[in-house]
């Protein structure tokens, strides 16, 4: 399954919605029973979306091959050959720049099977793009984990005439 989408907020899932005054009505019309009198019932508690995964590594990797976070950062978060690979990248601080900070622009997937991602970023850093791309896989203890990283080769500048 593929799937593109553009950071921004992410909607709760209708059947994570706040009760309405609707839903607590019994059936029949009759209002819902307070087990305890005199107390008021309880307030719904906000459901908070919570972020996806792969929003998450996109920053977590932009903040370590941006020079805002030191390599170290990801140990726990990463497995197999992916630390290695992104020591190597973030040597060479690739992207790292003086003026805008890079942010995420655009983040899509692809999820070869269940358990496992294959995710691209677009960054973005002032007029420059570059790409990059991890791969995301959960083990047994539930906890995503990058596989691997690769960034886009560096753009050429072109001088204007």
């Amino acid at each position: 399954m593929n799937k593109v989408m553009s950071r921004g907020t992410a909607r709760p899932h209708p059947r994570h919605r706040p009760p309405t005054r609707q839903d607590s009505r019994r059936p029949g019309g009759a209002p819902p029973r307070n087990p305890v009198r005199g107390r008021a019932a309880a307030a719904p508690v906000p459901v908070v979306a919570r972020p996806r995964p792969t929003d998450v590594f996109a920053d977590r990797l932009l903040a370590v091959l941006s020079g805002r976070r030191p390599v170290h950062w990801m140990l726990r978060h990463t497995a197999g050959r992916a630390y290695d690979e992104l020591a190597l990248l973030a040597e060479r601080g690739p992207l790292r720049t003086r003026g805008a900070r890079p942010v995420v622009r655009d983040i899509g997937y692809y999820v070869p099977r269940a358990g496992a991602l294959e995710v691209f970023a677009r960054i973005a850093a002032g007029n420059h793009l570059r790409a990059m791309a991890f791969r995301l896989e959960q083990g047994p203890d539930h906890r995503w984990r990058c596989t691997a990283v690769e960034l886009g080769p560096r753009p050429h500048h072109t001088p204007e005439l």
